[in-house]
């Protein structure tokens, strides 16, 4: 089964894809992990990506989808899925993924966007995202507002998940 978290930047992908993958025992992949060094270093200036930079991306992430529910290893992928044509490009297998949008209010996320400290995705690009941003109308829509642990919870009741009986991962 694999579980793709997604949502603009600073709506809590990371943060809660891995809370969710530590209660359920499962392995955590975070998208922006495999951007490539020059689409970091665009979005670091402030350029937003394009489609055509975002392609190959896309491929890496599929091939790791696929690789996943071949081994019948359990994953749970944050990735931003900002197009619906993105989204259909990693629907590897619908019957064994689940798709959980996260949102919040604008002002809320670029809040949090202003108190990351670290990450190569400056507040300055949230507009161009929410301008990117097709809302997804056939998936699991979270509000993040509340804390992570509660919105991890939300989203195990919403898609029929159950935690690893052994609780979280060590």
């Amino acid at each position: 089964m694999v579980v793709i978290v997604m949502g603009v930047s600073g709506s809590g992908k990371s943060t809660v894809g891995r809370e969710l993958a530590d209660r359920l025992g499962w392995t955590f992949v975070d998208a922006d992990d495999l951007h490539s060094v020059e689409n970091r270093r665009k979005m670091a200036a402030g350029t937003p990506l394009t489609d055509v930079d975002r392609q190959p991306w896309l491929e890496l992430l599929r091939a790791r989808l696929v690789k996943a529910l071949d081994a019948g290893e359990d994953l749970v992928l944050a990735f931003s899925g900002l197009k619906r044509r993105y989204r259909e490009r990693l629907t590897v297998d619908p019957q064994r993924e689940r798709w959980v949008y996260l949102h919040a209010p604008a002002s809320l996320i670029r809040e949090r966007l202003q108190q990351r400290l670290g990450h190569f995705m400056p507040a300055a690009l949230l507009d161009s995202q929410l301008a990117a941003l097709e809302v997804p109308d056939d998936v699991f829509t979270v509000d993040v507002t509340p804390p992570a642990g509660d919105v991890v919870q939300r989203i195990l009741d919403g898609v029929g998940l159950k935690p690893h009986v052994g609780g979280p991962r060590a």
